[in-house]
């Protein structure tokens, strides 16, 4: 349980690019078909940004309006932290892009490297910040351009990721408000190689032959990767909620990591919440890692799914092997 300050979130935002790659489109790119797609991941579609935007485009795009929900100037932030396994470029930090992108001039920024549970480590710093009296307000994007980094040539990765992102601006809760109330981290590093891009660090620089070997894209393990996002997405959740003498009956909204629909339903189902506390929307985005989350709470809050009191599980698993949850209170 999080001690000493309250921290609320005070404004969401997220951003999708307008191009969409649906699951027609990939029959004709790919041995696949709809059914196939559908059946085994739940996705339709999935949505492209263009050559000439980055992922720090995207970043900027859902900060600007998680800043202009939350009241407050880009000039007022302390910290920016960026979730991401797709930046612009090694170096620097897509957070350090986005601070000049948006004018943030008093804001340290850094980036996060947590796969698809990016989004919920980002979180958990951007409150210890505050909580630490370190910062007064920080910025947390969850944001990916994964279509740059997919073989369009493997049926088995390609038809999962989508480009998209969401951001949401942290603040001190006022005394009698309630906000944050947990994380729960963990990871296993000894299954690196499950979801990996095995070329282009220092272990392998990227070469002439690793290229056209297509060494330089995703590549994973779907079936073990299944199998363990469910149990460690139970397992965080059921942590969580004891720590804090909480049951799943007492959670209102729950949103997880899209990663397979599959994976959602079992995992729902296994925590017994009923599907329509679930946030859902896979089908229309595919798998956009950090971004995920993030874009799910946006959806939510703009469709009012979110009342004011409402317990909030964000739960996620990833690359590294990583996975987390979070409560919070709306």
């Amino acid at each position: 349980m999080i001690n000493n300050i309250n921290v609320k979130i005070a404004g969401v935002g997220a951003f999708v690019p307008d191009n969409i790659l649906t699951n027609a489109d990939l029959e004709k790119m790919v041995d696949t078909s709809d059914e196939w797609i559908t059946s085994r991941t739940g996705i339709s579609n999935r949505h492209i940004l263009n050559p000439d935007k980055a992922t720090s485009d995207i970043a900027y795009n859902a900060s600007v309006i998680a800043l202009k929900r939350a009241g407050i100037s880009a000039k007022d932030l302390d910290l920016i932290i960026v979730a991401t396994v797709s930046p612009d470029r090694l170096i620097p930090a897509c957070a350090n892009i986005l601070q000049h992108k948006l004018g943030a001039k008093n804001a340290a920024s850094f980036d996060v490297s947590a796969a698809c549970t990016g989004f919920i480590y980002a979180l958990s710093l951007g409150v210890s910040h505050i909580n630490s009296g370190l910062a007064k307000n920080v910025l947390v994007v969850g944001a990916e351009t994964l279509s740059r980094f997919v073989n369009y040539e493997d049926r088995s990765t390609c038809v999962i990721f989508g480009d998209g992102g969401g951001a949401a601006v942290l603040t001190q809760a006022a005394v009698d408000e309630r906000g944050f109330l947990d994380f729960h981290l963990g990871s296993d590093g000894s299954s690196f190689k499950s979801i990996t891009m095995p070329n282009g660090g220092s272990e392998t620089p990227l070469t002439r032959d690793n290229i056209d070997n297509k060494q330089h894209f995703i590549h994973m393990e779907g079936s073990e990767v299944f199998k363990f996002a469910v149990k460690v997405l139970v397992d965080s959740a059921k942590k969580i909620l004891t720590k804090n003498d909480l049951t799943t009956d007492d959670v209102d909204i729950l949103i997880p990591h899209q990663a397979n629909l599959r994976i959602i339903d079992a995992a729902g189902k296994r925590l017994h919440i009923p599907e329509k506390k679930w946030i859902v929307n896979i089908q229309e985005y595919g798998n956009t890692s950090a971004g995920s989350i993030p874009i799910c709470l946006n959806e939510a809050y703009e469709q009012g799914k979110l009342k004011k009191g409402d317990l909030i599980m964000l739960i996620g698993f990833g690359g590294g092997l990583t996975w987390g949850s979070s409560l919070l209170y709306w």
